[in-house]
Protein backbone atom coordinates (compact mmCIF):
# COMPACT_ATOMS: atom_id res chain seq x y z
CA UNK A 1 0.00 0.00 0.00
CA UNK A 2 1.42 3.02 -1.19
CA UNK A 3 1.24 6.47 1.56
CA UNK A 4 0.02 9.40 0.10
CA UNK A 5 2.28 12.86 -0.31
CA UNK A 6 -0.48 13.69 2.28
CA UNK A 7 0.46 11.42 4.89
CA UNK A 8 4.33 11.37 4.50
CA UNK A 9 3.82 15.39 4.69
CA UNK A 10 1.80 14.57 8.13
CA UNK A 11 4.75 12.44 9.50
CA UNK A 12 7.42 14.85 8.15
CA UNK A 13 5.13 17.53 10.42
CA UNK A 14 5.43 15.03 13.62
CA UNK A 15 9.26 14.50 13.04
CA UNK A 16 10.13 17.46 15.58
CA UNK A 17 7.52 16.31 18.19
CA UNK A 18 9.23 12.81 17.88
CA UNK A 19 12.43 14.37 18.71
CA UNK A 20 11.73 16.08 21.47
CA UNK A 21 10.34 12.70 23.08
CA UNK A 22 13.12 10.62 21.97
CA UNK A 23 15.88 12.58 20.93
CA UNK A 24 17.13 14.08 17.35
CA UNK A 25 19.78 10.94 17.37
CA UNK A 26 16.89 8.32 18.11
CA UNK A 27 14.99 9.25 14.49
CA UNK A 28 15.67 8.77 11.41
CA UNK A 29 14.33 9.42 8.06
CA UNK A 30 17.36 8.96 5.95
CA UNK A 31 17.65 6.28 2.99
CA UNK A 32 20.15 3.67 4.19
CA UNK A 33 18.26 3.45 7.86
CA UNK A 34 14.48 3.04 6.39
CA UNK A 35 16.13 0.43 4.03
CA UNK A 36 17.33 -1.42 7.13
CA UNK A 37 14.00 -1.49 8.31
CA UNK A 38 12.17 -2.09 5.14
CA UNK A 39 12.84 -5.99 5.46
CA UNK A 40 13.10 -8.88 8.18
CA UNK A 41 13.82 -13.10 7.17
CA UNK A 42 11.24 -13.28 5.30
CA UNK A 43 11.69 -14.38 1.21
CA UNK A 44 12.14 -11.24 -0.20
CA UNK A 45 9.64 -8.61 0.36
CA UNK A 46 10.61 -4.93 1.17
CA UNK A 47 8.40 -2.10 2.66
CA UNK A 48 9.77 0.87 3.23
CA UNK A 49 8.83 3.04 6.54
CA UNK A 50 8.97 6.93 6.57
CA UNK A 51 10.46 7.28 9.79
CA UNK A 52 12.50 4.63 12.61
CA UNK A 53 12.38 5.19 16.24
CA UNK A 54 14.23 3.57 18.84
CA UNK A 55 12.88 4.31 22.55
CA UNK A 56 14.95 3.64 25.63
CA UNK A 57 11.43 4.23 27.88
CA UNK A 58 7.62 2.82 28.19
CA UNK A 59 6.93 6.77 28.41
CA UNK A 60 9.31 7.59 25.14
CA UNK A 61 7.20 5.21 23.39
CA UNK A 62 3.92 6.26 24.99
CA UNK A 63 4.32 9.83 23.96
CA UNK A 64 4.97 8.89 20.21
CA UNK A 65 2.01 6.52 20.42
CA UNK A 66 -0.26 9.16 21.64
CA UNK A 67 0.77 11.59 18.70
CA UNK A 68 0.57 8.36 15.85
CA UNK A 69 -3.24 7.55 17.31
CA UNK A 70 -4.56 10.82 16.87
CA UNK A 71 -3.05 11.32 13.84
CA UNK A 72 -3.62 7.76 12.38
CA UNK A 73 -0.03 6.80 11.68
CA UNK A 74 0.83 3.72 11.05
CA UNK A 75 2.62 2.11 13.55
CA UNK A 76 4.85 -1.51 12.96
CA UNK A 77 7.15 -2.80 15.83
CA UNK A 78 10.11 -4.44 15.45
CA UNK A 79 12.15 -6.52 17.15
CA UNK A 80 15.77 -8.07 15.59
CA UNK A 81 14.00 -8.56 12.09
CA UNK A 82 14.25 -12.59 12.49
CA UNK A 83 10.64 -13.27 11.87
CA UNK A 84 9.55 -15.28 8.69
CA UNK A 85 5.86 -14.09 8.61
CA UNK A 86 6.24 -10.58 7.72
CA UNK A 87 5.09 -9.43 11.38
CA UNK A 88 7.89 -6.83 11.45
CA UNK A 89 7.21 -5.18 8.18
CA UNK A 90 5.64 -1.59 7.30
CA UNK A 91 3.93 -2.55 4.49
CA UNK A 92 1.67 0.55 4.75
CA UNK A 93 4.78 3.27 5.66
CA UNK A 94 4.43 4.80 8.58
CA UNK A 95 6.52 4.37 11.98
CA UNK A 96 9.20 1.19 12.55
CA UNK A 97 9.90 1.38 16.57
CA UNK A 98 12.86 -0.67 17.03
CA UNK A 99 13.00 -1.75 20.32
CA UNK A 100 16.79 -2.62 20.15
CA UNK A 101 17.71 0.61 22.87
CA UNK A 102 15.32 -1.13 25.37
CA UNK A 103 17.89 -3.63 25.71
CA UNK A 104 18.53 -4.43 29.83
CA UNK A 105 17.95 -7.80 31.73
CA UNK A 106 16.73 -5.95 34.79
CA UNK A 107 16.71 -7.97 37.70
CA UNK A 108 17.21 -11.72 38.17
CA UNK A 109 14.98 -13.25 41.07
CA UNK A 110 16.81 -16.31 42.34
CA UNK A 111 14.64 -16.70 45.42
CA UNK A 112 11.40 -16.65 42.77
CA UNK A 113 13.38 -18.25 39.93
CA UNK A 114 11.62 -14.83 37.87
CA UNK A 115 13.51 -12.79 35.15
CA UNK A 116 12.25 -9.27 34.74
CA UNK A 117 13.68 -8.08 31.19
CA UNK A 118 12.88 -5.63 28.76
CA UNK A 119 12.13 -6.52 24.88
CA UNK A 120 15.10 -5.53 23.20
CA UNK A 121 17.49 -8.35 24.84
CA UNK A 122 18.80 -11.12 22.82
CA UNK A 123 17.38 -15.03 23.55
CA UNK A 124 20.60 -16.38 24.09
CA UNK A 125 22.06 -13.44 26.03
CA UNK A 126 18.68 -13.98 28.51
CA UNK A 127 19.36 -17.60 28.75
CA UNK A 128 23.53 -17.37 29.59
CA UNK A 129 22.69 -14.80 32.20
CA UNK A 130 20.50 -16.63 34.13
CA UNK A 131 22.41 -19.62 33.67
CA UNK A 132 25.37 -18.32 35.41
CA UNK A 133 22.90 -18.42 38.26
CA UNK A 134 21.87 -22.35 37.85
CA UNK A 135 18.87 -21.15 36.03
CA UNK A 136 16.97 -22.04 33.07
CA UNK A 137 14.67 -20.25 30.73
CA UNK A 138 13.56 -23.58 28.05
CA UNK A 139 12.41 -21.68 25.01
CA UNK A 140 14.86 -22.05 22.17
CA UNK A 141 14.29 -20.55 18.72
CA UNK A 142 16.89 -22.12 16.23
CA UNK A 143 17.42 -17.95 16.02
CA UNK A 144 17.95 -17.57 19.62
CA UNK A 145 22.03 -15.80 19.18
CA UNK A 146 19.83 -13.08 17.71
CA UNK A 147 16.45 -12.42 17.73
CA UNK A 148 14.82 -10.51 20.92
CA UNK A 149 12.72 -11.93 23.77
CA UNK A 150 10.26 -9.00 22.62
CA UNK A 151 9.54 -10.91 19.12
CA UNK A 152 9.16 -14.19 20.89
CA UNK A 153 6.30 -13.13 23.09
CA UNK A 154 4.78 -11.53 20.26
CA UNK A 155 5.40 -14.79 17.75
CA UNK A 156 4.62 -16.79 21.31
CA UNK A 157 7.77 -18.69 19.87
CA UNK A 158 8.95 -22.69 20.81
CA UNK A 159 12.05 -24.19 19.35
CA UNK A 160 13.36 -27.80 20.27
CA UNK A 161 13.14 -27.71 23.99
CA UNK A 162 9.06 -27.15 23.65
CA UNK A 163 8.35 -30.67 23.21
CA UNK A 164 9.66 -30.91 27.04
CA UNK A 165 9.39 -27.71 28.32
CA UNK A 166 6.56 -25.80 26.55
CA UNK A 167 6.26 -22.85 25.07
CA UNK A 168 7.12 -19.04 25.51
CA UNK A 169 3.49 -18.64 26.58
CA UNK A 170 4.31 -21.31 29.75
CA UNK A 171 7.00 -19.03 30.89
CA UNK A 172 5.45 -15.10 30.19
CA UNK A 173 3.81 -14.19 34.17
CA UNK A 174 3.30 -10.56 33.43
CA UNK A 175 4.04 -7.69 30.58
CA UNK A 176 4.33 -4.37 30.86
CA UNK A 177 2.48 -2.80 27.66
CA UNK A 178 2.00 0.28 26.11
CA UNK A 179 -1.37 0.19 24.33
CA UNK A 180 -2.33 2.06 20.69
CA UNK A 181 -3.59 5.27 22.73
CA UNK A 182 -0.26 5.88 24.80
CA UNK A 183 -1.82 4.65 27.92
CA UNK A 184 1.07 1.74 30.25
CA UNK A 185 -0.33 -1.10 31.52
CA UNK A 186 0.49 -4.35 33.64
CA UNK A 187 -1.22 -6.80 32.29
CA UNK A 188 -0.95 -9.54 35.36
CA UNK A 189 1.09 -10.11 38.18
CA UNK A 190 4.12 -11.81 39.15
CA UNK A 191 2.41 -14.76 40.80
CA UNK A 192 2.26 -18.70 39.66
CA UNK A 193 -1.77 -18.75 39.47
CA UNK A 194 -3.66 -15.69 38.84
CA UNK A 195 -7.29 -16.22 38.81
CA UNK A 196 -8.02 -12.58 39.04
CA UNK A 197 -9.97 -11.05 35.55
CA UNK A 198 -9.19 -12.09 32.03
CA UNK A 199 -5.94 -13.39 30.86
CA UNK A 200 -4.62 -10.63 29.18
CA UNK A 201 -1.12 -11.33 29.74
CA UNK A 202 -1.60 -14.67 27.42
CA UNK A 203 -3.93 -12.58 24.93
CA UNK A 204 -0.77 -10.43 24.60
CA UNK A 205 1.87 -13.30 23.90
CA UNK A 206 1.36 -14.40 20.06
CA UNK A 207 -0.43 -11.21 19.24
CA UNK A 208 2.26 -10.46 16.74
CA UNK A 209 2.19 -6.93 17.42
CA UNK A 210 -1.05 -5.86 17.27
CA UNK A 211 -2.36 -5.17 20.26
CA UNK A 212 -0.04 -3.10 22.61
CA UNK A 213 3.90 -2.82 22.77
CA UNK A 214 5.50 -4.82 24.94
CA UNK A 215 8.35 -2.75 27.21
CA UNK A 216 8.73 -4.89 30.21
CA UNK A 217 8.73 -8.63 30.60
CA UNK A 218 8.00 -10.97 33.49
CA UNK A 219 9.34 -14.60 32.97
CA UNK A 220 9.15 -17.66 34.98
CA UNK A 221 12.38 -19.87 35.34
CA UNK A 222 13.62 -23.21 35.98
CA UNK A 223 16.51 -24.75 37.84
CA UNK A 224 18.99 -25.53 35.27
CA UNK A 225 19.48 -29.52 34.55
CA UNK A 226 23.02 -30.86 35.17
CA UNK A 227 23.03 -33.22 32.28
CA UNK A 228 22.06 -33.97 28.74
CA UNK A 229 22.52 -36.92 26.16
CA UNK A 230 22.33 -36.51 22.80
CA UNK A 231 22.04 -39.03 19.64
CA UNK A 232 21.91 -39.10 16.25
CA UNK A 233 19.39 -42.18 14.54
CA UNK A 234 18.78 -42.29 10.89
CA UNK A 235 16.02 -43.80 9.41
CA UNK A 236 15.95 -45.25 5.99
CA UNK A 237 12.11 -44.08 5.28
CA UNK A 238 10.72 -40.84 6.11
CA UNK A 239 7.48 -42.23 7.18
CA UNK A 240 9.11 -44.61 9.73
CA UNK A 241 11.42 -41.44 11.28
CA UNK A 242 7.68 -40.05 11.90
CA UNK A 243 6.03 -42.93 13.27
CA UNK A 244 8.81 -43.72 15.69
CA UNK A 245 8.66 -40.41 17.14
CA UNK A 246 4.81 -40.81 18.57
CA UNK A 247 6.18 -44.31 19.82
CA UNK A 248 8.90 -43.00 22.30
CA UNK A 249 5.98 -40.60 23.79
CA UNK A 250 3.64 -43.80 23.62
CA UNK A 251 6.15 -46.00 25.75
CA UNK A 252 6.34 -43.12 28.09
CA UNK A 253 9.59 -41.37 27.75
CA UNK A 254 9.64 -37.26 27.31
CA UNK A 255 12.63 -36.10 25.36
CA UNK A 256 14.07 -32.94 26.14
CA UNK A 257 14.17 -32.15 22.39
CA UNK A 258 13.05 -34.66 19.49
CA UNK A 259 13.78 -33.05 15.81
CA UNK A 260 13.63 -34.50 12.51
CA UNK A 261 15.89 -33.92 9.59
CA UNK A 262 15.39 -34.93 6.36
CA UNK A 263 18.18 -35.91 4.45
CA UNK A 264 18.29 -33.38 1.69
CA UNK A 265 18.12 -30.65 4.71
CA UNK A 266 21.23 -32.18 6.37
CA UNK A 267 23.54 -32.84 3.21
CA UNK A 268 22.75 -29.20 2.56
CA UNK A 269 23.72 -27.75 6.04
CA UNK A 270 26.62 -30.11 6.17
CA UNK A 271 28.25 -28.52 3.11
CA UNK A 272 27.12 -25.05 4.09
CA UNK A 273 28.79 -25.23 7.53
CA UNK A 274 31.45 -27.47 6.32
CA UNK A 275 30.66 -30.17 9.12
CA UNK A 276 31.54 -33.84 9.04
CA UNK A 277 29.64 -34.98 12.41
CA UNK A 278 27.11 -36.90 10.99
CA UNK A 279 27.88 -40.02 8.99
CA UNK A 280 25.82 -40.09 5.97
CA UNK A 281 24.90 -43.29 4.06
CA UNK A 282 23.28 -43.12 0.59
CA UNK A 283 19.97 -45.70 1.90
CA UNK A 284 19.24 -42.92 5.15
CA UNK A 285 16.31 -41.17 4.60
CA UNK A 286 16.19 -38.85 7.76
CA UNK A 287 17.73 -38.55 11.30
CA UNK A 288 16.14 -37.98 14.57
CA UNK A 289 17.90 -36.29 16.73
CA UNK A 290 16.83 -37.02 20.58
CA UNK A 291 18.56 -35.39 23.61
CA UNK A 292 17.38 -36.27 27.29
CA UNK A 293 18.37 -34.12 29.88
CA UNK A 294 18.00 -34.02 34.02
CA UNK A 295 20.21 -34.43 37.24
CA UNK A 296 21.21 -37.95 37.53
CA UNK A 297 23.15 -39.63 34.60
CA UNK A 298 22.16 -43.40 35.73
CA UNK A 299 18.66 -41.96 34.94
CA UNK A 300 19.33 -40.61 31.56
CA UNK A 301 21.66 -43.51 30.14
CA UNK A 302 18.34 -46.05 31.43
CA UNK A 303 15.82 -43.71 29.71
CA UNK A 304 18.25 -43.30 26.29
CA UNK A 305 18.63 -47.28 26.10
CA UNK A 306 15.36 -47.25 26.28
CA UNK A 307 14.36 -45.46 23.51
CA UNK A 308 16.55 -47.27 21.67
CA UNK A 309 15.40 -50.19 22.09
CA UNK A 310 11.87 -47.85 20.66
CA UNK A 311 13.53 -47.16 17.34
CA UNK A 312 14.59 -50.79 16.71
CA UNK A 313 10.83 -51.08 15.70
CA UNK A 314 11.27 -48.55 13.23
CA UNK A 315 14.05 -50.02 11.20
CA UNK A 316 16.25 -47.34 12.42
CA UNK A 317 20.00 -47.79 11.74
CA UNK A 318 23.23 -47.52 13.31
CA UNK A 319 22.51 -44.92 16.27
CA UNK A 320 25.19 -42.30 16.64
CA UNK A 321 25.70 -40.97 20.47
CA UNK A 322 27.66 -37.46 20.86
CA UNK A 323 30.60 -38.56 22.82
CA UNK A 324 30.96 -34.83 24.11
CA UNK A 325 30.30 -31.32 24.32
CA UNK A 326 31.49 -30.43 21.38
CA UNK A 327 29.79 -33.59 19.16
CA UNK A 328 26.61 -31.76 20.82
CA UNK A 329 27.34 -28.19 19.16
CA UNK A 330 28.21 -29.40 16.66
CA UNK A 331 24.75 -31.40 16.06
CA UNK A 332 23.06 -28.99 17.28
CA UNK A 333 24.72 -26.30 14.79
CA UNK A 334 23.67 -28.61 11.70
CA UNK A 335 20.23 -28.39 12.90
CA UNK A 336 19.74 -24.74 14.03
CA UNK A 337 21.63 -24.29 10.29
CA UNK A 338 18.75 -26.01 8.36
CA UNK A 339 16.82 -23.08 7.46
CA UNK A 340 19.50 -21.08 6.60
CA UNK A 341 21.45 -23.21 4.68
CA UNK A 342 18.29 -24.64 2.60
CA UNK A 343 16.87 -21.07 1.74
CA UNK A 344 20.28 -20.30 0.12
CA UNK A 345 20.16 -23.61 -1.48
CA UNK A 346 16.81 -22.00 -3.31
CA UNK A 347 14.36 -23.84 -1.16
CA UNK A 348 13.13 -19.82 0.00
CA UNK A 349 9.27 -20.83 0.99
CA UNK A 350 8.89 -22.32 4.63
CA UNK A 351 6.02 -23.49 5.93
CA UNK A 352 5.30 -23.82 9.52
CA UNK A 353 2.74 -26.79 9.66
CA UNK A 354 1.66 -27.99 13.04
CA UNK A 355 -0.26 -31.85 13.21
CA UNK A 356 -0.75 -33.85 16.15
CA UNK A 357 2.78 -36.17 16.57
CA UNK A 358 1.02 -39.25 15.82
CA UNK A 359 -0.25 -37.79 12.01
CA UNK A 360 3.78 -36.62 11.56
CA UNK A 361 3.40 -40.05 8.99
CA UNK A 362 0.56 -38.78 7.33
CA UNK A 363 1.85 -35.18 7.03
CA UNK A 364 4.56 -36.12 5.19
CA UNK A 365 3.29 -38.60 3.00
CA UNK A 366 1.14 -35.84 2.00
CA UNK A 367 3.52 -33.49 1.58
CA UNK A 368 5.24 -35.24 -0.90
CA UNK A 369 2.38 -36.55 -2.46
CA UNK A 370 1.37 -32.72 -2.90
CA UNK A 371 5.11 -32.02 -4.41
CA UNK A 372 4.43 -34.34 -7.42
CA UNK A 373 0.81 -32.87 -7.80
CA UNK A 374 1.79 -29.28 -7.95
CA UNK A 375 5.24 -29.47 -9.35
CA UNK A 376 7.56 -28.67 -6.09
CA UNK A 377 10.06 -29.75 -4.83
CA UNK A 378 10.04 -30.14 -0.50
CA UNK A 379 12.51 -30.60 2.37
CA UNK A 380 11.34 -30.97 5.61
CA UNK A 381 12.73 -30.49 9.61
CA UNK A 382 11.53 -29.19 12.20
CA UNK A 383 10.29 -30.01 15.79
CA UNK A 384 8.92 -33.66 15.28
CA UNK A 385 8.62 -34.15 18.96
CA UNK A 386 5.72 -31.29 19.11
CA UNK A 387 4.28 -32.56 15.50
CA UNK A 388 5.92 -28.94 14.42
CA UNK A 389 7.69 -29.65 10.66
CA UNK A 390 8.43 -27.05 8.78
CA UNK A 391 8.39 -27.37 4.72
CA UNK A 392 10.93 -25.55 2.69
CA UNK A 393 9.23 -25.38 -1.02
CA UNK A 394 11.61 -24.95 -4.06
CA UNK A 395 9.11 -24.07 -7.17
CA UNK A 396 11.03 -23.00 -10.50
CA UNK A 397 10.52 -19.91 -11.43
CA UNK A 398 8.56 -19.24 -7.50
CA UNK A 399 11.48 -17.43 -5.31
CA UNK A 400 8.55 -16.05 -2.95
CA UNK A 401 5.32 -16.62 -2.14
CA UNK A 402 3.17 -13.39 -1.08
CA UNK A 403 0.53 -12.93 -3.81
CA UNK A 404 2.34 -15.60 -6.09
CA UNK A 405 -0.59 -17.45 -8.34
CA UNK A 406 1.59 -19.86 -9.43
CA UNK A 407 2.64 -20.93 -5.38
CA UNK A 408 -1.14 -20.45 -3.71
CA UNK A 409 -3.05 -23.49 -5.33
CA UNK A 410 0.01 -25.68 -3.51
CA UNK A 411 -0.30 -23.72 -0.43
CA UNK A 412 -3.96 -24.20 0.06
CA UNK A 413 -3.96 -27.85 -0.45
CA UNK A 414 -0.99 -28.49 1.66
CA UNK A 415 -2.71 -26.23 4.84
CA UNK A 416 -6.41 -27.44 3.58
CA UNK A 417 -4.19 -31.43 4.45
CA UNK A 418 -2.77 -30.25 7.82
CA UNK A 419 -6.76 -28.97 8.88
CA UNK A 420 -7.36 -32.53 7.69
CA UNK A 421 -5.03 -33.77 9.89
CA UNK A 422 -6.35 -32.10 13.24
CA UNK A 423 -3.71 -29.49 12.75
CA UNK A 424 -2.99 -25.82 11.69
CA UNK A 425 -0.58 -23.87 9.68
CA UNK A 426 1.53 -21.80 12.08
CA UNK A 427 3.47 -23.41 15.43
CA UNK A 428 5.59 -21.06 16.12
CA UNK A 429 5.99 -18.52 13.17
CA UNK A 430 3.25 -16.41 13.05
CA UNK A 431 0.54 -15.16 10.37
CA UNK A 432 1.48 -12.32 9.64
CA UNK A 433 1.79 -10.82 6.16
CA UNK A 434 2.61 -14.70 4.69
CA UNK A 435 -0.23 -16.80 6.04
CA UNK A 436 -3.01 -14.85 6.54
CA UNK A 437 -4.93 -15.14 3.22
CA UNK A 438 -5.34 -18.82 4.50
CA UNK A 439 -6.75 -18.46 7.81
CA UNK A 440 -10.28 -19.32 6.59
CA UNK A 441 -8.76 -22.84 6.06
CA UNK A 442 -8.60 -22.84 10.18
CA UNK A 443 -11.73 -20.34 11.19
CA UNK A 444 -14.85 -19.28 10.67
CA UNK A 445 -16.07 -16.09 10.02
CA UNK A 446 -17.26 -16.35 13.63
CA UNK A 447 -13.92 -16.61 14.84
CA UNK A 448 -12.71 -13.99 12.75
CA UNK A 449 -15.28 -11.06 14.10
CA UNK A 450 -14.01 -12.10 17.33
CA UNK A 451 -10.61 -11.64 16.64
CA UNK A 452 -11.95 -8.40 14.92
CA UNK A 453 -13.27 -7.38 17.98
CA UNK A 454 -10.54 -8.04 20.28
CA UNK A 455 -8.47 -5.67 18.14
CA UNK A 456 -10.98 -3.13 17.62
CA UNK A 457 -10.81 -2.97 21.49
CA UNK A 458 -7.28 -2.50 21.65
CA UNK A 459 -7.00 -0.24 18.82
CA UNK A 460 -9.72 1.54 17.52
CA UNK A 461 -7.78 3.61 15.08
CA UNK A 462 -6.37 0.67 13.68
CA UNK A 463 -3.10 2.15 13.50
CA UNK A 464 -0.43 -1.10 15.23
CA UNK A 465 0.97 -3.58 12.54
CA UNK A 466 -2.84 -3.26 11.39
CA UNK A 467 -3.25 -5.77 7.98
CA UNK A 468 -1.46 -8.23 10.40
CA UNK A 469 -3.24 -11.86 11.12
CA UNK A 470 -6.08 -10.74 9.34
CA UNK A 471 -7.82 -7.69 7.74
CA UNK A 472 -9.73 -5.39 9.83
CA UNK A 473 -13.14 -4.44 8.61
Amino acid sequence: MAVSTEKKTLFLEHLSAFKDILGDQYVFTDEESLNNYAHDETENLHFLPDIVIKPRTAEELSGVMRICNEYKIPVTPRGAGTGLSGGALPHFGGVVVSFERMNSIIEIDEKNLQVITEPGVITEVLQNAVKEKGLFYPPDPSSRGSCFIGGNIAENSGGPKAVKYGVVKDYVLNLQVVLPCGDIIWTGANVLKNSTGYNLTQLIVGSEGTLGLVTKIVLKLLPHPKYDLLMLVPFNDLEKAGAAVSAIFRAGYTPSALELVEIDALLITSKFVDSTVVPVDENVAAHLIIEVDGNHMDTLMTEMEAISAVLQDFDCGEIFFADDAQQKAELWKLRRRAAEAVKLAGYTIEEDTVVPRANLPALIHGVKKLGKLYDFRAVCYGHAGDGNLHIRIKKEGSIYSLNNQDVIPALKALFTLVKSLGGTISGEHGIGLIQKEYMDIVFDEASFELMRGIKKVFDPNNILNSGKIFDSK
